[in-house]
């Protein structure tokens, strides 16, 4: 059984294109709201949740926040792929960052890895908020996920880094 996300209540959540802008344990600037240090976030619940959710071929959306959901499973699956050659933290967090520089697609633009999932921007204001929220969240992730990827000690953890083979909802990782 698929693991869904806890946000299900999303009355008083912006949204932008569909995709609920869920409040972020973060430092990075963006258009996210900002949560409690002591509460769980959209992308705790991702990290935890990855390792379950890439053997699924098939996810059946429950809420909007699922939809970020499979965006972020997906989005781990491409970061731990382009951290399965490096061999320490420091190689790691320079891959990762030149990973959260590149362009972020929004739906009906070319590179945007699940078409339907999201609606198409209703304007280029919306297009840019669900932009820049999902390169905020992109780079939240990686940050955290440096720190489950790699031991204190700077070594990979194999771990995780063996997920990077799995292909999520027969998608294959860029």
């Amino acid at each position: 059984m698929v693991y869904h996300s806890t946000f299900v209540d999303d009355e008083g959540i912006t949204k932008a294109c569909g995709c609920p802008l869920l409040p972020l344990k973060s430092h990075i600037r963006g258009p996210a709201p900002v949560s409690d240090q002591a509460t769980t976030d959209i992308i705790d619940e991702a990290i935890t949740f990855f390792r379950a959710n890439v053997f699924f071929k098939n996810f059946d959306i429950q809420s909007p926040a699922d939809k970020l959901l499979i965006y972020l499973t997906f989005y781990i699956n491409v970061a731990l792929k382009r951290l399965e050659g490096c061999r320490t933290l420091a190689e790691g967090t320079k891959a990762v960052i030149n990973l959260g520089l590149e362009d972020v697609p929004v739906p009906g633009e070319s590179g945007f890895p699940f078409p339907g999932l999201f609606p198409l921007p209703g304007s280029k204001q919306e297009g840019d908020l669900l932009r820049n929220y999902l390169k905020q969240i992109r780079e939240e992730t990686s940050g955290r996920l440096l720190s489950v990827a790699y031991r204190p000690n700077g070594t990979p953890n194999k771990w995780w880094l063996a997920f990077a083979k799995r292909k999520f909802i027969n998608t294959i990782a860029l």
